[in-house]
């Protein structure tokens, strides 16, 4: 998001315009830097500390480049809880340049507090869409002529190389300049975790960072990359929210909320379901932002006073699942302790029982896990079987079904909590008994995301394509209850409105590889007191 500033917007009806003049970007040369110190990490899907402890991000954004004066902000974050925070630069096409001598004075601030310091430039905003956004590449340059002050900082400070770096018009070209902006960076010789912004001015609503992800991740030769989504009006409904952490997870790789709020230019955000989610499956999250926004709803402080709580504020710093509830300081901080613990891996995983079209397992839990991901590999196990996820429970079962008769399949599980997610446990092959019938070469499995007294949304409905080869689409048939009714879908074509119904890919996400999943959702009507579900689901691929 922007400040009084910067132009604010998620779609393109709603950006505003940017007033600030432009200054050039300082130079420097683009000599390899000295080696760094040890520093952050990714493990998994995990961001560990220097001391390899899974570190979980808690706080908020600071609007340091607009307001370089108000400099206690970073003992008052501090003070209310917050383990990170998120500082906004300037690169010098917009904003700034910040300095050198500034950034390292921000850097000694947030190390004196205990907090972990996520700099961010801020003049990409909406490269493409809007024309006086700078590019990635010159981002980069920016971050090399500073870099004298942050090598050696690692341990401490995350790069978030570009915020929001690419608008609504040709998301696509977010792949390719991520990736090169990445690769440059470590020719530079950064050894940071470097934190990339996704498109659509962070939203992401086409999913071309979760579609590419895996690309921007291979590019990087340290493996240290972490991803960030910015959640506004996109993500209104539980439904958007899960359905996008999930894919995130099914791929194991890391994300984090990089920004949020409770409302956007008119529009609600599911702030309580992004922020339960968060804790339960350990992701990291910067609420936007402390004070001095051109919204004020936005802002958690009234004229950054910290004993000026707004609703806001007092929702992100004191409510349920907030900083007051869920932060661990870094233990690279003296007195801090190892911030939770994560799950150990799930043991004595077994199969109970096979039909014609599902296996159903069984493992022993992991003290303190909240939630246990299922994981699938096409046929038996073996040593490189490629898994992606199928499934989440809160109990130590789980029953995979819509699966291909006659056929093996091979399961793991992870176990997660606020501090991270477990090693996977020990693989077990579960073959599906001769009988055949429907559900021949994919899966669907279901999940009932919230129920009300009239209806409930089922999402993810995640479909897995259980052949060795790849599909060119499938069919999902359920049946829902009697006096039942879809009240609306997406990600895929619905026939009928009641009884059984069948569900049908779209042309964007039909195409599946062997192993690979999809997902959709739909919401349903029901009588008052009716707490049954749709059942019987079944997967034809084509």
């Amino acid at each position: 998001m922007k400040f009084r500033l910067p132009a604010l917007g998620a779609l393109p009806a709603l950006i505003l315009s940017l007033l600030v003049p432009s200054s050039p970007a300082l130079a420097a040369p683009e000599a390899p830097a000295p080696t760094a110190a040890t520093g952050f990490t990714i493990s998994g899907r995990n961001l560990l500390d220097a001391n390899g402890t899974p570190f979980v991000m808690r706080g908020t954004s600071h609007p340091h480049v607009w307001y370089p004066g108000e400099t206690n902000s970073y003992a008052e974050i501090a003070g209310l809880g917050a383990n990170t925070v998120r500082v906004v630069l300037g690169g010098g096409l917009r904003w700034g340049p910040s300095p050198a001598a500034d950034v390292a004075d921000v850097v000694s601030r947030c190390k004196a507090n205990r907090l972990i310091c996520v700099l961010e430039v801020h003049d990409t905003t909406g490269y493409g869409e809007d024309a006086a956004a700078a590019t990635l590449d010159q981002a980069v340059t920016y971050w090399n002529s500073i870099r004298d002050v942050l090598i050696g900082q690692e341990a401490y400070v995350l790069i978030n190389i570009g915020n929001e770096p690419i608008g609504n018009t040709n998301p696509g070209q977010w792949t390719t300049a991520t990736a090169n902006a990445v690769q440059r960076m470590r020719t530079l010789g950064f050894q940071h975790t470097l934190v990339v912004d996704a498109p659509n001015w962070g939203q992401d609503w086409t999913n071309t960072m979760r579609d590419n992800a895996q690309t921007v991740w291979a590019a990087d030769s340290q493996r240290n990359t972490l991803f960030s989504v910015h959640m506004y009006q996109v993500y209104g409904t539980a439904a958007t929210i899960t359905s996008y952490f999930d894919a995130f997870e099914r791929m194991g790789l890391p994300l984090i909320v990089g920004e949020f709020g409770h409302e956007h230019q008119g529009q609600n955000v599911d702030e309580d379901t992004i922020m339960a989610e968060a804790r339960t499956r350990g992701i990291g999250w910067l609420a936007w932002s402390y004070s001095g926004n051109s919204e004020p709803y936005l802002d958690q402080t009234v004229g950054f006073d910290p004993a000026q709580l707004t609703a806001w504020g007092q929702r992100v710093f004191t409510g349920p699942n907030g900083v007051s509830e869920t932060s661990r300081c870094a233990t690279v901080f003296s007195g801090c302790g190892a911030g939770g613990t994560v799950p150990a891996a799930p043991s004595a995983l077994a199969v109970t029982s096979t039909t014609s079209s599902s296996v159903s397992l069984s493992w022993t839990g992991s003290s303190g896990a909240t939630q246990y991901q299922v994981q699938r590999a096409a046929g038996a196990c073996a040593a490189g079987s490629t898994f992606s996820q199928v499934g989440t429970t809160a109990t130590s079962s789980f029953t995979n079904t819509g699966l291909a008769a006659s056929t093996p399949y091979c399961y793991r599980v992870t176990a997660s909590n606020a501090a991270g997610t477990s090693a996977p446990s020990g693989s077990v092959t579960g073959t599906t008994t001769g009988s055949g019938g429907p559900g021949d070469g994919c899966s669907a499995v279901s999940t009932v995301q919230n129920r009300w007294d009239s209806g409930y949304v089922v999402q993810p409905v995640t479909v897995t394509n259980a052949r060795t080869s790849a599909i060119a689409g499938w069919q999902v048939t359920f049946t829902l209850p009697a006096g039942q009714a879809i009240a609306g879908s997406w990600n895929a074509s619905l026939s009928g409105t009641t009884g059984t119904i069948t569900a049908t890919s779209l042309a964007y996400n039909g195409k599946l590889a062997a192993g690979a999943s999809a997902a959709f959702g739909f919401q349903v009507t029901k009588p008052a007191g009716d707490a049954q579900s749709p059942s019987g689901f079944t997967c034809i691929a084509s």
